[in-house]
């Protein structure tokens, strides 16, 4: 007998199981599990009544909300692919992902159909155009959930979903480009399936919890699960510039409890509930991501939200969740360790999946043969195996091959991290490989050298750089002040660079860090405001190449 992987049919679940019960909130609306059900139908339809089908690319570009939950749901129930592209990538970026991807449809806000105009070349794939709510010249129109059910009240309205197999894509989603171009990672109905069972599984996530999903794309597992969500009014691109009441009053309103967002946006609304001494009692469950997550930030969230629980999920678009670690497991012991430069611990393995430390190869690894294996306690690629693991990237075989590797019939993930196991299980971060600085006394990894100039009270965050040849590159510290601390005189940066170098002089792996720059503020990733864009930094460093070389 057939069996349906569509990740949609989870849907229809939730709407079977929680029918009146509000599925989404947003702006002041809601809508129930059985509304966004028979909304992603309506959606589905038209989809279909105008030509696509299983396999179409359909590119969405939608601000959040209910619609854009549906939309996504209607385009999986029509066995047709969302091409999900981050706008705050950029327009050049944006366009080369559209142009890379050939989708067939488009489904979008008025400025996306206006940027089509502007730049029609990236947009020639494309032979159907829609609008949501709002009419605009040359698409076809869709209705918004306001609208669809005027008219649809008491109208039964349903779709067939479209059977799919567990390798069947799903959808393309496209990483934030944080470590170089951004790139479409093929989602199957599989792994959306299995990342939904971990995240129940590990996070406890399901109707009994209230959802804040600051990454919009996780409203999908909230609706799929059957837990209630409010997509908070923000600019998911911006987490870093949230306004903290926004976020705060959205948590006390629907006594939220779980919740995922950046490092970024926790750090300004915890900072803003310590000052003004607000507490969140009703948070339970407290997921980041996107960053290595300081004991001091998991220290002031507990303490403003003291009935929750911390927890980092490890991994990338390409394969996640691999490995988590609580705020619980934060013994003494690992915090030294972290400080004292020994990498940033992301915790075990979660259920199901397997992670190794392999030799780090500039090549392709086709076979898991061609694998050499290396024992706890020593540094190399850090590489995932499990059933949340991407089989490729979208049209870049080429890239794929660097990233893939083949053990018998699964496909594991090279994920371009450096770190290791240490005796009691535990997974360690020591750097993305781009991003290690290859001296001539060795190689320096750029989380444990940051950490070491992190703990001077001026400096908000580091990033180390290397200037100059392959295994003779000179190791370059850039700092980012905080507020009020940017050296403006002579006198004031000798006398910073000193308090930095008594701090690099402790240890001997940053001894022989000399050269300091100061930057502000660090370029950082759209998606979690978080990441340091290193290759922008090393770029503007190249104006001091002159001093970096005396």
């Amino acid at each position: 007998m057939y069996k349906q992987y569509n990740i949609s049919e989870y849907l229809n679940k939730s709407a079977d199981s929680f029918s009146d019960k509000n599925a989404i909130f947003f702006r002041d609306k809601s809508i129930t599990f059985n509304e966004l059900n028979r909304l992603s139908d309506y959606y589905a339809l038209e989809l279909k009544k105008y030509g696509l089908k299983k396999g179409s690319g359909i590119l969405l570009m939608l601000r959040p909300g209910i619609e854009f939950v549906a939309v996504v749901f209607g385009i999986f129930k029509a066995g047709a692919l969302p091409v999900l592209i981050d706008p705050g990538m950029g327009r050049k970026n944006m366009l080369n992902c559209i142009k890379k991807t050939q989708p067939q449809a488009l489904i979008g806000i008025p400025l996306a159909h206006f940027v089509r105009y502007i730049s029609p070349s990236s947009f020639n794939s494309i032979e159907s155009y829609f609008s949501v709510g709002k009419p605009f010249p040359g698409t076809k129109l869709l209705m918004n959930a306001h609208d669809f059910f005027d008219e649809y009240s008491n109208k039964m309205i349903r779709c067939d979903i479209e059977q799919c197999e567990y390798s069947d894509p799903a959808a393309i989603v496209f990483t934030t480009g944080s470590t170089g171009p951004p790139k479409g990672v093929v989602y199957t109905h599989g792994i959306y399936i299995k990342q939904m069972e971990l995240i129940s599984e590990v996070y406890n996530a399901g109707p009994d919890m209230f959802d804040m999903p600051a990454f919009p794309l996780f409203a999908l597992f909230s609706a799929a699960m059957g837990m209630p969500c409010v997509i908070p009014d923000m600019n998911p691109s911006l987490p870093a510039q949230v306004d903290p009441n926004i976020i705060i009053n959205t948590i006390k309103k629907y006594n939220v409890s779980f919740s995922f967002a950046s490092p970024a946006l926790w750090l300004k609304v915890c900072s803003f509930c310590k000052k003004n001494e607000i507490t969140l009692p009703s948070l339970k469950k407290i997921l980041m991501a996107g960053a290595p997550v300081s004991p001091q930030l998991h220290e002031l969230i507990l303490s403003i939200a003291p009935n929750a629980e911390t927890m980092v999920p490890y991994g990338a678009t390409e394969a996640l969740p691999a490995a988590n670690m609580t705020g619980g497991e934060l013994t003494d012991t690992i915090a030294e360790k972290m400080k004292n430069g020994q990498g940033y611990c992301v915790g075990k393995p979660i259920n199901s999946i397997s992670i190794y430390i392999i030799k780090p190869e500039e090549t392709e690894l086709k076979e898991w043969n061609d694998v050499t294996l290396l024992p706890t306690g020593e540094t190399g690629e850090i590489v995932i195996e499990g059933d949340i693991v991407t089989p490729e990237y979208f049209n870049l075989p080429e890239i794929t091959a660097l990233s893939k590797i083949r053990k018998g019939k699964k496909i594991l993930h090279r994920m371009g991290d450096m770190g290791y196991f240490d005796e009691s299980g535990y997974l360690w971060f020591k750097g993305r490989k781009t991003h290690r600085v290859f001296t001539s006394n060795g190689i320096l990894y750029p989380v444990c050298c940051e950490s070491i100039f992190n703990q001077h009270p001026q400096v908000r965050r580091s990033a180390l750089i290397g200037i100059g040849e392959c295994n003779n590159q000179v190791p370059v510290i850039i700092i980012e002040p905080e507020d009020g601390f940017l050296p403006s005189k002579n006198s004031e940066r000798k006398k910073f660079i000193s308090e930095l170098m008594e701090f690099a002089g402790k240890y001997e792996f940053t001894s022989e860090i000399k050269k300091i720059l100061f930057y502000t503020p660090f370029p950082v990733d759209i998606r979690h405001n978080a990441k340091i864009f290193r290759e922008k930094l090393k770029v503007w460093a190249m104006k001091y190449k002159k001093y970096i070389e005396e």
